[in-house]
């Protein structure tokens, strides 16, 4: 059964409650998973658009920028691999391909079969079903050998990991020897004043507007929620160094309303 965290434990930004927050609601172990593969099956035909609501469209300058700062070999590369985990709509793999000028592989591997879905369509419109490969799997028990990506990225996903340090476990075991881990998350705002905006917005503006767009405010709720449940910056990084990667650190984008995690599998 379901129950309303208090006011105190939303602020709580613990790695030991993300199993069992769904947003600020507390549900019983093991059920997270199914609420978050519903509230993805709804949103999937509109995913964009849900980013663009929750970050004011600022998603896709992060993206770019996590990209490039990833820098893709644009030499033809057979052996060069990229995983996206819980990227089903390929973004953040056709920005890596299209980065490369067509010269590495994306895999990308999602849980939800909707967000699945709109990816193959989307890389289908846009010729690169060749180089883009869709996997359904779970990122806590990812469906791939030891060592067999040089790079795994997720984007705005892994909050909505039960797990994370199992998801973190996988990410290291699939990556070859020099292998970067690269996560992408919004994340808590390090400027007085901006986090005041940026709260009113989140919670006033962007489940109306979720509900106007798609005529279903409730998932946008959870994802509100759900950032400010997330681990802050420093908390996050220390989970990366204690899945076994080196070398971490992170860099904010506006503010600290997203930052991007680093690691190095040496």
């Amino acid at each position: 059964m379901a129950q309303n965290i208090d006011r105190g434990q939303r602020t709580s930004r613990s790695p030991d409650d993300m199993p069992t927050s769904f947003g600020f609601t507390e549900v019983q172990e093991g059920r997270k998973q199914a609420l978050v593969d519903d509230v993805f099956h709804k949103v999937a035909s509109r995913y964009d658009i849900m980013n663009d609501l929750m970050s004011g469209g600022l998603h896709r300058a992060w993206k770019d920028a996590m990209v490039s700062f990833l820098a893709p070999p644009k030499t033809k590369s057979g052996s060069w691999r990229h995983l996206d985990v819980a990227g089903g709509t390929g973004d953040i793999a056709t920005r890596v391909v299209e980065k490369s000028g067509l010269n590495v592989s994306s895999v990308v591997c999602d849980i939800n079969e909707s967000m699945l879905g709109v990816g193959k369509d989307r890389a289908a419109k846009a010729g690169l079903s060749d180089h883009i490969e869709f996997a359904q799997g779970n990122a806590e028990d990812l469906p791939f050998p030891d060592q067999s990506f040089d790079a795994y990225t997720i984007a705005f996903g892994i909050r909505n990991v039960p797990d994370i340090p199992k998801a973190l476990a996988e990410a290291r075991r699939v990556l070859k020897r020099g292998g970067r881990f690269m996560c992408l998350e919004f994340s808590e705002v390090d400027v007085p004043g901006l986090d005041k905006v940026y709260d009113s917005f989140s919670f006033n503006a962007i489940p109306a507007m979720g509900k106007m767009v798609t005529g279903d405010g409730e998932p946008y709720r959870y994802l509100v929620e759900s950032i400010r449940k997330f681990p802050h910056q420093e908390q996050f990084a220390q989970m990366i160094r204690e899945a076994g990667f080196e070398r971490v650190s992170y860099r904010n984008y506006s503010g600290g309303i997203a930052a991007l995690h680093s690691g190095w599998k040496l």
